[in-house]
């Protein structure tokens, strides 16, 4: 028996917009994919195997370079951190963009039925209620 087709994943417009613009950008993909790799097991366990290779077999004492190594390493992954931020705050930006017009064209047609309906109401108001032809 073949296996249904899932329904297709649905991403909110202004999410597609960000992701196209930053899929345009090699800097920007790049950096993705650091904080991807940066934010994930494979990169703790790469990180603690090397650390130990390093301490134990290739310098005699590794701190004062183990030390700058890290250093260096924090400065560049704090920023490959808040590149994320960012990346994050623009998705929230747009995302409120979008559903803040939505909301504002939601409430437009609302608007605009709901006075339709009240003269609707109203026109039978007059034909019905007030109509002396009526009896």
């Amino acid at each position: 028996m073949p296996q249904p087709t899932p329904p297709p994943r649905l991403s909110h417009p202004a999410f597609v917009r960000v992701r196209e613009a930053r899929a345009a950008s090699l800097q920007l993909r790049i950096a993705d994919w650091i904080t991807k790799f940066a934010g994930s097991m494979r990169f703790v366990y790469i990180h603690a195997v090397g650390f130990a290779v390093w301490m134990l077999l290739i310098e005699k004492s590794p701190w004062p370079t183990l030390t700058l190594v890290v250093s260096l390493e924090a400065i560049f992954l704090s920023t490959f951190v808040m590149i994320g931020q960012n990346r994050q705050a623009d998705f929230q930006q747009a995302k409120a963009n979008h559903d803040f017009q939505e909301q504002e064209l939601e409430l437009k047609t609302n608007t605009e039925l709901t006075r339709a309906i009240h003269a609707m109401t109203a026109e039978l108001h007059r034909r019905i209620i007030e109509d002396p032809d009526r009896e």
